[in-house]
């Protein structure tokens, strides 16, 4: 089978910026939506469309602590990706509006938490990294625009685990990690399925990995355990060299949902402001598993997240 899932030679790289990316870009009059854009890379985001002309708007779950943060660089409204109820207020909140999207990019999540139950008992890893980012997308369908990006963050951690299709809830045996990794997946066959959908719309999805990066998203690791790992020092401090800013971590889904270079495009996994390779390890260094990119896999985790959910913009198909 022929695939695009290969570097498409960019010019930029793992300590590109998302000012960099975006240097000489206009995004005047276009319109963003970043989940979590308020904290670590969501902000380094929201930050550099802004600065590049676009009006964002970031929906959170706290949103006076998300006022507070960008200082006014962006619109904020509020949003849990936890609560179905929330996800269907904001989506027709913002369709009474009458505007329409051009990048969405789904940011927000969740990492090595402790077993939690969400909604009707789901494993809260997949309900709020993927599970609340479909109904989110799906809602707000009328509202995207032809030449639209959305943008799934996803990352190399989806390496250590495919959908389990027997139990994706967890309920015989909980595995924070394997958790983790199953949503990071599911972001993955997310945008390749979306895609699928959304191409003769002139919609084109795309999931990306950032890379490591110190950020909120570590809240529920011990400082034991990110030593153990070698990620920092005794005192906290940065101690892996292949750690990248928030600003860095930021650049690839900026590009993804930017870059002309993808023009044509969909459905892909990318990192370091690239495509990414497709690879059979799972060091979690670089490169993309199979079982993340399955068109099949996809229609699948589709069906069944809109049964889950009750969403689906795009009926049978």
């Amino acid at each position: 089978m022929t695939t695009h899932q290969h570097k498409i030679g960019s010019g930029f790289g793992h300590r590109t910026t998302a000012a960099d990316v975006l240097h000489g870009r206009d995004l005047t009059g276009k319109l963003a939506l970043v989940t979590g854009g308020y904290s670590g890379l969501g902000a380094a985001t929201t930050r550099a469309l802004a600065a590049a002309g676009a009006h964002v708007i970031v929906p959170a779950r706290r949103p006076a602590e998300a006022r507070e943060a960008l200082g006014g660089t962006a619109e904020v409204a509020e949003l849990d990706l936890a609560d179905p109820g929330s996800i269907r207020r904001f989506a027709e909140q913002f369709l009474d509006t009458g505007r329409g999207l051009d990048i969405l990019i789904g940011n927000a999540g969740i990492m090595a938490c402790p077993e939690t139950r969400v909604g009707p008992g789901w494993e809260a890893h997949f309900a709020v990294n993927h599970l609340g980012h479909h109904a989110l997308v799906n809602r707000l369908w009328p509202a995207v625009r032809p030449g639209a990006r959305i943008v799934a963050v996803s990352s190399a951690g989806h390496q250590l685990s495919g959908i389990r299709w027997a139990d994706p809830h967890f309920e015989r045996g909980y595995d924070r990690w394997l958790a983790y990794a199953q949503a990071k997946t599911a972001n993955a066959l997310f945008a390749v399925h979306l895609d699928a959908l959304g191409r003769e719309a002139g919609v084109r999805a795309f999931s990306v990995h950032p890379g490591a990066i110190l950020t909120p998203l570590l809240r529920h690791l011990t400082r034991a355990e990110m030593v153990e790992r070698g990620w920092v020092d005794e005192d906290g401090r940065l101690a892996d060299p292949g750690f990248k800013t928030p600003e860095q971590g930021a650049a690839t889904q900026v590009w993804a949902a930017t870059s002309p270079r993808l023009a044509g495009l969909g459905g892909l996994y990318c990192e370091d402001c690239d495509v990414a390779e497709p690879t059979e390890s799972s060091d979690m260094v670089s490169g993309v598993r199979a079982h993340a990119t399955d068109p099949g896999e996809a229609a699948r985790l589709w069906a069944l997240s809109s049964r889950l959910t009750g969403v689906n913009a795009f009926g049978s198909r």
